[in-house]
């Protein structure tokens, strides 16, 4: 509990002090000798609680420190105005009893409030929106080198990123261009390339910029194979891309006047942080878009096709019909949890999310928080899964977590039980400590992984993609390694495995808020895991990678072959 008082606030460490004094006054059933500046301390706590409200202090902990402080003020509030030498108990055992025990509950709130310190910290909301473009990046880049968790980690030079940057934005500010700043501080908050740093209030289907550039599609979208090929892996029904031949499988051999690898490694524009491990996905998305009416040259060659063909085709306004068709979503109303027994004999699980009650997360009806509150808890469903599978003999079991977008952690250790037989850590939290001035680690929060029943110790292969992001990084980052785990996959995990507890939050110009992670996730080593380094690598990386190549590219998107269950099988029966 003391390692935790470091997260507090001036304000709030004294007013935690003051109410131990007045609580613990009251706890004491004895008469005493009263001291009469004792009476004001609750008096004092309301002023201390006033002023750290007007700082800005509006973190859960300082809220429920405010609730006690208001809550002694008005209990106490008579011995102000009516003084005694003496401080009595009262002489009825039930009201000195109910005293006792409600002095030793506010102890109790404390206690709990300040374990919690480090999770439900104070971190102040920046606004620098009535700044000029320039000065507001300038002050967001320079928080950003004090407190974002991964600067070291990523080798960032915050300053060559001030002198990148800021001439763009001085730029933007001088010909008030809005287009121009909205795309720079999307290209510099990209440059992190992490999946948790992001401008929290905008989409990018919702910007009227990218509408204006990206906003017309084809019909069609495209993937880079390992040899830098680019493929059609989509084409809409009746869109341009269908009405001039383009097939799925076909090779793009030009894109507007340039060769199509070329024009595929130009992309910038993303719908969600382009990691090194999704990059090659939003990249083939992303550059089958243009503004809508433009004409573009494509130069193409359908599978089997002896000759190339070159066609013109329009952009049209298709509501980003392509996009939404190759990014997953959790599917509202679908359990977060699922399973069965192939074919072969193994068990399967999908897991969409490490969300409780993913299904009814989304609504927010009084309704839907009923039904919530009976929905069942999805590492209970795994429970389920895995003791029927037990049951049935089942000796080898996939897991399947592709575009899982993370969740909650505490629920990723609690599911990782049923797959160890001792004790394993899973991760330390480490944050940064504004009253240091450095990362320090939150004894608060130590996750530790316990070996729950039923005990699965069949062979395990775990089904991971460049969306399997945040805490859906954590069982395969956790259970890797282990003598009868595979992970597969084409790629490995995101390597966003940051933590967003109290996030930095920091108000731009024009309306965009900046979110970014406010902690990292360390091993046993102390050392931070799951994040992208200076050189790109994080994430999980499969034992098994699955290469992107004629044949697989063929079996997964022409054929509609599931080719990391099949890669998943074979490397479970060697």
């Amino acid at each position: 509990m003391f390692d935790s008082i470091k997260w507090l606030t001036v304000y709030e460490m004294i007013l935690c002090l003051l109410q131990l004094c007045v609580l613990v006054r009251y706890a004491v059933p004895i008469a005493r000798k009263s001291y009469r500046w004792l009476d004001f301390l609750p008096s004092a706590g309301m002023v201390i609680a006033l002023l750290s409200f007007l700082a800005g202090d509006h973190s859960i902990l300082a809220l429920a420190f405010y609730f006690l402080t208001v809550l002694l003020f008005l209990c106490t509030l008579r011995r102000v105005f009516k003084p005694a030498s003496i401080f009595e108990a009262p002489r009825r055992t039930l009201i000195k009893l109910t005293r006792v025990v409600s002095s030793l509950c506010g102890i109790l709130f404390i206690g709990i409030a300040i374990l919690s310190a480090g999770e439900i910290r104070y971190n102040p909301v920046s606004n620098f929106s009535s700044m000029s473009y320039s000065d507001a990046f300038v002050k967001l880049n320079e928080r950003l080198a004090v407190e974002y968790p991964f600067g070291e980690w990523k080798r960032m030079d915050w300053e060559e990123q001030r002198k990148k940057y800021e001439p763009l934005f001085e730029q933007a500010e001088q010909t008030k261009d809005k287009a121009l700043y909205y795309k720079t501080l999307v290209e510099y908050l990209a440059s992190m390339r992490d999946g948790h740093i992001r401008i929290a209030n905008e989409k990018v289907y919702d910007s009227p910029f990218y509408k204006q550039e990206g906003g017309g599609g084809f019909g069609l979208s495209s993937i880079r194979l390992d040899n830098g090929s680019v493929r059609v892996t989509l084409v809409l029904k009746d869109s341009p891309a269908d009405q001039s031949g383009i097939r799925v499988g076909a090779e793009i051999i030009r894109w507007n006047g340039e060769e199509a690898e070329q024009a595929y490694r130009k992309t910038m524009w993303s719908d969600s942080p382009n990691t090194n491990q999704n990059e090659n996905v939003n990249q083939g998305r992303f550059m089958v878009r243009a503004a809508i009416g433009q004409e573009v040259e494509i130069e193409f060659k359908n599978a089997g096709a002896s000759e190339a063909i070159t066609v013109k085709l329009k952009a049209y306004d298709d509501q980003y019909e392509s996009l939404k068709k190759t990014k997953p979503q959790i599917v509202r109303g679908a359990p977060p949890v699922e399973g069965e027994i192939l074919s072969n004999g193994y068990g399967y699980v999908r897991i969409t999310s490490f969300l409780s009650n993913t299904a009814l997360r989304s609504e927010n009806s009084l309704s839907s928080w009923l039904s919530s509150q009976s929905s069942p808890d999805p590492a209970e469903m795994l429970k389920e899964k895995l003791e029927s599978f037990l049951e049935k003999g089942v000796q080898g079991l996939i897991i399947d977590l592709r575009d899982n977008p993370g969740g909650e952690d505490a629920l990723v250790v609690k599911m990782a039980g049923y797959f160890v037989n001792q004790e394993k850590r899973y991760s330390y939290a480490s944050y940064y400590n504004r009253n240091t001035g450095k990362f320090e680690r939150n004894s608060g929060e130590d996750y530790v992984i316990k070996p729950s029943k039923p005990y699965f110790n069949g062979k395990i292969a775990i089904l991971v993609n460049g969306r399997t992001a945040s805490s859906g990084e954590g069982l395969p980052l956790v259970l890797k390694g282990m003598p009868n785990v595979t992970i597969v996959g084409f790629t490995g995990t995101n390597g966003s495995f940051g933590i967003m507890t109290s996030p930095i939050i920091v108000k731009m110009p024009d309306g965009y808020t900046v979110e970014s992670a406010d902690g990292r996730a360390l091993n046993e080593k102390g050392v931070i895991q799951g994040d992208g380094d200076y050189t790109g690598r994080g994430g999980a990386v499969p034992d098994v990678i699955i290469p992107l190549n004629e044949d697989t590219f063929t079996a997964k998107y022409m054929d509609g072959q599931d080719v990391e269950m099949e890669y998943a099988i074979d490397a479970m029966e060697k």
